[in-house]
């Protein structure tokens, strides 16, 4: 693997704290306080969850010149963020790629995404080929009064064809 891993650690420690949880569906994660982001720590953490940046999956070449030039960089000081840990059900995975994008595409996942840029910055970090119980760890960072507009772009993600395959996820709200 020549992406680097990043591991998400909820504990006691960290810069992050948490404000709210949501469980949504699949195995509840364990309740902590704060969340520190970074590389591999040895040692226990009430939770941890490990993943890796990879190429662009499931975007066209339009969408990625778009992305390059509307996206923000994660980590850019905004004061709120949202993980998002969450997989998807063996039917998903029993799709051919093509399927899986025609899915991806008919849910308008880019558009929907991209309605919110570049006031919110997402890094998607993928867990599954690592052999964690969480196939995506989604990390969005904002500045409190782009709150709204995260919240509606979410509440259509969710309503699309695309969620009927999630197995597992969970919301973590968090501020500096």
């Amino acid at each position: 693997m020549t992406n680097p891993i990043t591991q998400f650690r909820g504990g006691d420690h960290g810069p992050w704290q948490v404000v709210n949880r949501r469980h949504l569906t699949g195995p509840a994660i364990p309740a902590f306080d704060r969340l520190a982001i970074g590389p591999e720590q040895p040692g226990p953490a009430p939770w941890q969850a490990r993943g890796f940046n990879s190429n662009l999956r499931y975007t066209t070449a339009r969408e990625r010149s778009e992305l390059l030039a509307n996206g923000a960089p994660a980590d850019r000081g905004d004061q709120c963020a949202v993980l998002i840990p969450m997989s998807k059900n063996a039917a998903w995975w029993a799709l051919a790629q093509d399927e899986r994008l025609a899915i991806y595409a008919r849910a308008r996942h880019m558009r929907i995404g991209m309605t919110v840029l570049p006031a919110v910055s997402r890094t998607l970090f993928h867990g599954r080929d690592l052999g964690e119980p969480f196939d995506f760890l989604t990390w969005f960072e904002f500045a409190p009064s782009d709150e709204p507009a995260f919240d509606a772009m979410l509440a259509q993600l969710r309503a699309s064809e695309e969620w009927d395959y999630v197995s597992a996820e969970s919301e973590i709200r968090l501020r500096r």
